[in-house]
């Protein structure tokens, strides 16, 4: 005779019989292994464009609101440790590995030897190989990674263990939105999932949504401009520019609020809009005369509430091209290819010296232009991961699958609205949310059926 099991308590799918504690070392000794390799095959990181500004900010001790000032006080702790790249490069190593350590040794301790996956997952290229590059878009899903991986391990672990780490996570989520202001849309999901670890539930989420959309957006303005009195450097308006070139481009009548010449004026309706970027308006021949003539000195229209007043008459009198515009660089983001690694000045880099990045440079030039860095499929497959999970929700491991999987999700629909750019870096917090969440996502069934009352 059978004896039943009614329920799977928190302790049943946590206490480790010896193999899941071996399961659990493995696991722990592979991300510790993926850290040496990070630093092995990308030390001392890539200093690209942005993030020369930020670190030359640090020099000036310049805070401005274009770059994050976060990460500029940030690069400023810790740039002693190795001056230049090399300190920020640690950082990200060093969030990335722990995250995937603690969500490795997590899965070890539920489903044994199906934990070692999750180091093996986070080697794939395109969240690996990003890892060389000196961004705030992977410091910013690096941060978020670890804020989710410090809740998984004690969901189902009332005490004042859990509240420690619910709250450094909830420090770790206000720090990526003061790094990435335009995450605050994404931020619900993933606050809902530190708040409710143990299991997914869409009414919360909906509940939490609109009041934390609003403390997002009153720590970024208390944070910037009430405690560190940042520079306003507008880079909201770079969004104004480039919807009014775009609804410019696609209505054939010009949108901006001056008079072009007729040379300029035919440059403006046909040539200027790029729908990959902003910067073909501002930094980039032959169009660089738009962001010198609203930028004047003597009749400055960047920065000011004559450029919203143009974006709104703009969007009121040409909705459609409006619409055919994002379209069409949502459609840049998610398929077609761009900007992957920023190698521009290579051959100047410290990182040019790095044998064993050099011999990488083949592997990431033939993968380059395939499917697995396209924004789309990231998407596709944080869809995906939702959909395969959503029965088993009312787990630990499912609500973890669920809430990063959403939260990615999210993170990439808001470039429909709010997007200037499509390198791949931009999408590069849904493909750290997909890759934490694969492995979860397979073992939160059997959670599930663990959960319920068997014969």
């Amino acid at each position: 005779m059978q004896t039943p099991v009614t329920t799977a308590s928190p302790a049943h799918l946590s206490i480790a019989a010896p193999s899941h504690r071996r399961a659990t070392v493995l696991a722990a000794l592979m991300a510790a292994a993926g850290f040496a390799l990070t630093i092995l095959a990308f030390y001392p990181g890539y200093l690209t464009n942005d993030a020369s500004f930020v670190h030359g900010y640090v020099q000036e001790w310049h805070l401005g609101d274009w770059q994050s000032p976060v990460m500029t006080m940030l690069w400023w702790l810790i740039d002693p440790v190795a001056p230049g790249s090399g300190s920020m490069f640690l950082l990200d190593a060093a969030l990335y590995w722990l995250a995937f350590a603690l969500i490795a040794a997590t899965v070890a301790r539920r489903a044994g030897y199906a934990g070692a996956l999750v180091p093996l997952i986070a080697l794939a290229p395109p969240g690996f190989m990003l890892l060389s590059m000196i961004w705030r878009d992977v410091l910013f899903a690096a941060i978020w990674l670890l804020a989710a991986a410090l809740v998984y391990p004690v969901a189902e672990r009332p005490g004042l263990t859990r509240a420690a780490l619910r709250l450094i996570a909830l420090i770790l989520v206000g720090s990526g939105i003061l790094l990435r202001p335009n995450a605050i849309v994404a931020a619900p999901l993933l606050l809902a999932y530190i708040a409710w670890p143990a299991r997914f539930e869409w009414k919360r989420v909906a509940l939490l949504f609109i009041p934390a959309l609003a403390a997002g957006y009153g720590l970024i303005h208390l944070v910037y401009y009430d405690i560190l009195d940042v520079k306003r450097e507008n880079p909201l308006h770079s969004l104004l520019v480039f919807d009014i070139g775009g609804i410019t481009h696609f209505s054939g009548e010009n949108q901006f609020p001056v008079a072009w010449s007729a040379e300029q004026q035919d440059l403006v309706l046909n040539r200027c809009y790029e729908p990959k970027l902003w910067d073909s308006y501002w930094t980039l021949e032959p169009c660089t005369f738009v962001m010198a003539r609203l930028e004047r000195p003597d009749d400055r229209i960047f920065g000011t509430p004559r450029l919203v007043e143009a974006w709104k008459r703009a969007l009121t009198a040409h909705p459609l091209a409006y619409i055919e515009h994002r379209a069409t660089f949502m459609w840049t983001f998610l398929g077609r290819y761009k900007l992957v690694l920023e190698l521009y000045h290579l051959d100047e880099a410290p990182l040019s010296h790095n044998p064993r990045f050099m011999a990488l440079l083949p592997f990431y030039e033939a993968l380059k232009e395939t499917i697995i860095f396209r924004v789309g499929l990231w998407l596709l497959v944080a869809i995906g991961i939702v959909l395969w999970t959503w029965r088993a929700r009312a787990t630990p491991s499912g609500a973890f699958a669920i809430g990063m999987a959403g939260c990615g999700i999210m993170y990439v629909l808001s470039f429909a609205v709010l997007g200037v750019a499509t390198d791949f870096r931009y999408g590069y917090w849904d493909v750290l949310a997909c890759l934490a969440a694969i492995v979860p996502a397979l073992i939160a069934r059997r959670e599930m059926r663990a959960l319920k009352p068997a014969a």
